[in-house]
């Protein structure tokens, strides 16, 4: 059955296919791109082009021509401000690690456009998300839950389910992951065949809003005067240097920290209060556990009982075997089988059962 349906369009490859396949398919397709504003002082590197910028927009537009489909940017700079610019810049000062992809998908491509999808009578919305939305042919999972599924991508070098634990289940049942079983290749393939301008674009950097990728600078800039020297620590609290901002350090860090040692030396924990850094040998960097915050299950509520499973702690980290604990308010333990190096606050750790996501939650102190 056709259906109206909001794709959001960043100017790449990956969200141009999907318009052209949805379209194929019969769909009713609208392309949008968000309008994030330009939040940075350096001019972005044409070889690594942002999402959502001034370049993204302008070849959105141009696809969206060439498909025949209708087309807007719609301006969403103060929101994104609040919800992803400001969150990045409060982690780093408060001393976590934050990941402004996941709070970018939570509060706007799923949050905002969702509710723009509601305003124009759109069925669903659709990206170019590397991941695959699933259900038990009954609609049920005794497992798990009842309802939808979300699951890796067929292509596990592009995987991006890490950055789409938060989805709800009245998230999922509205989205369409229209990539989720093909490969970068095959849609580099596609767009060729179909003459996109968008087929052979580079990637998109992680950080849209920092084209130079220097956080640091951003912060300086940003957050005049936030950014203080101060001391440096050993475990005992003796001062072994000095540091030029602890929100320029993260959790495992060791280039950069001007300490003159026998042995490597690396940042194992960062005191905002206090504006101290402390580090230790590689040793002090392994821990069997981690508390987890706000954890959202997938499947609408945890489970009545601990679960096996794999955890990721960053990114490109391939997981890990551990046990997790639901508890109270949102909360859950994560222990793991073997200890775990540099377990990062403000960083997102998410649960999987084999490709299934089963939720996931923020790194806590």
């Amino acid at each position: 059955m056709a259906r109206r349906v909001l794709v959001a369009m960043s100017g790449g490859v990956d969200s141009s296919v999907v318009a052209h396949l949805l379209a194929a398919e019969g769909h009713e397709v609208l392309g949008v791109t968000m309008r994030l504003g330009n939040h940075d002082t350096v001019e972005p590197d044409a070889d690594k082009p942002t999402c959502c910028g001034l370049d993204g927009i302008r070849d959105a537009r141009r696809v969206a021509a060439q498909l025949d489909i209708p087309y807007y940017a719609v301006n969403y700079e103060q929101l994104f401000a609040e919800k992803v610019v400001d969150y990045f810049a409060d982690e780093y000062l408060n001393g976590r690690t934050p990941n402004p992809c996941v709070m970018c998908n939570q509060e706007l491509k799923f949050g905002k456009l969702l509710e723009l999808a509601d305003d124009i009578g759109a069925d669903y919305v659709a990206t170019g998300h590397y991941a695959r939305i699933d259900c038990t042919p009954d609609g049920h999972n005794p497992a798990h839950g009842p309802g939808l599924t979300l699951r890796r991508a067929r292509d596990a070098s592009k995987d991006q389910t890490y950055v789409l634990f938060s989805m709800t289940q009245s998230q999922l049942s509205r989205t369409l992951f229209p990539l989720g079983d093909m490969t970068k290749d095959e849609v580099r393939d596609v767009a060729r065949e179909m003459g996109l301008i968008t087929a052979e674009k580079a990637e998109s950097q992680d950080i849209c809003f920092i084209p130079d990728d220097d956080y640091r600078r951003f912060l300086r800039e940003r957050l005049p005067g936030a950014v203080e020297p101060g001391v440096i620590a050993d475990a005992d609290g003796r001062e072994v240097g000095r540091h030029s901002g602890a929100a320029n350090y993260t959790v495992g860090q060791r280039r950069g920290l001007g300490i003159a040692a026998a042995a490597p030396v690396y940042v194992t924990e960062i005191q905002a209060g206090a504006n101290v850094v402390v580090v230790g040998s590689s040793d002090k960097l392994l821990r069997s556990a981690c508390d987890v915050e706000r954890v959202n299950w997938v499947a609408g509520e945890p489970p009545m009982s601990p679960v096996e499973a794999t955890v990721k702690i960053r990114y490109r980290d391939d997981g890990a075997p551990a046990k997790v604990f639901p508890a109270e308010h949102g909360t859950a333990r994560v222990d793991f089988v073997e200890p775990r190096r540099a377990i990062t606050p403000g960083q997102a750790a998410v649960f999987y059962d084999g490709d299934l996501v089963l939720g996931g939650g923020w790194i806590g102190p």
